[in-house]
């Protein structure tokens, strides 16, 4: 499963929208879990996006290190390697990073994957999101317009966010925001369109009512036509047949109707994040629950090093996990969809 170059990155997401799927992108914080990713790609041969965030990036430099860009570094190093024995392609994303973080976490990473250019080798991360949509719009085009000319020139796509999406996620708390802003109107989408295809390729965040987290149905009232007079919009204006790729984050918990709804107006790539946190977890509380008095030295006993070793309940928690995304591989009708296919 090699890492993809920039050109067949461009190449998986133009193959999404003729085919019209999305590629699920997997929240991983660990080599467990990034390995539980891996696997579902390679099992139905569907190419695929693993992003880390500041907090995944930092709890993955451990708590002695404690650093986002060093535990993303690692992470991204060991999908490298581990990559390059599977039968899929496969782009490593950071997920939200705000203005605040740009210089810290960011451009640190730009500059790794600087590094491997000079050597001859792929840029360490295949793309990187700026989170802009708590900004003015200008000043949110600003940043993400001189992103993009550093990316573009590491052959790295941006991702670039209007609108704001609800809810919780990663520290980053929208809860309380109005909910007008949960929506990206026409003309956001036409302007960002106008200021950044001319600089190269980039993934756009349009808010259509999705939140972080999950919550009971009916709780979120997404509006995925939205999306589609973003894409009507940016048409007309720019006298151009050629769809923005948009990106849904805030998916869990969404009605598959919606979902598939949003893949008729563009939609190539979904985070996932929290469905995937709880079907790790799931098996290992069960597993805990299930064997209290193995997994514990109770009473004087010795328990059981078979049911205590971390690597067999970490093992139930991969397995699940593998589950999950896979499950989100069919919603999202990715199945069998790599360019490596014969």
């Amino acid at each position: 499963m090699p890492i993809a170059t920039y050109d067949q990155y461009c190449s998986m997401l133009d193959r999404a929208h003729q085919k019209g799927f999305a590629y699920p992108a997997i929240n991983i914080t660990s080599t467990s879990t990034a390995n539980a990713a891996l696997k579902a790609f390679a099992d139905l041969k569907c190419d695929g996006i693993l992003q880390v965030s500041t907090g995944g990036g930092k709890f993955a430099s451990g708590q002695s290190v404690n650093n986002a860009v060093i535990g993303a570094i690692s992470l991204a190093q060991h999908i490298h390697l581990m990559a390059s024995r599977l039968n899929v392609l496969i782009a490593i994303h950071t997920d939200h990073c705000p203005l605040t973080e740009v210089d810290s976490f960011l451009r640190p990473l730009l500059g790794e994957s600087a590094k491997r250019k000079k050597r001859g080798e792929l840029p360490l991360f295949q793309s990187h999101m700026f989170d802009g949509a708590d900004l003015p719009l200008e000043k949110n085009l600003e940043v993400s317009t001189q992103l993009l000319k550093e990316c573009r020139e590491l052959d790295i796509i941006l991702e670039v966010e209007t609108g704001v999406v609800g809810g919780e996620e990663d520290g980053v708390n929208n809860e309380g925001i109005s909910k007008e802003k949960l929506y990206t109107t026409p003309e956001e989408m036409v302007t960002i369109a106008k200021a950044l295809r001319p600089l190269g390729r980039f993934m756009y965040a349009a808010t259509f009512g999705n939140v972080h987290g999950v919550y009971k149905p009916g709780n979120v009232k997404l509006k995925p036509k939205i999306l589609q007079e973003g894409q009507i919009a940016v048409k007309n204006s720019l006298k151009s047949d050629l769809p923005l790729d948009l990106v849904f984050h805030g998916g869990s918990g969404s009605d598959l109707s919606d979902i598939h709804e949003t893949l008729r107006y563009g939609v190539i790539k979904m985070n996932i994040d929290t469905d995937t946190q709880y079907a790790y977890t799931r098996p290992i509380v069960h597993h805990m629950l299930a064997n209290y008095d193995k997994v514990l030295k109770v009473e004087g006993e010795v328990g059981s090093k078979k049911h205590y070793d971390p690597r067999v309940w970490m093992k139930e928690g991969e397995k699940a996990m593998t589950s999950r995304i896979i499950q989100a591989i069919y919603d999202l009708k990715g199945e069998n969809t790599s360019l490596l296919l014969r």
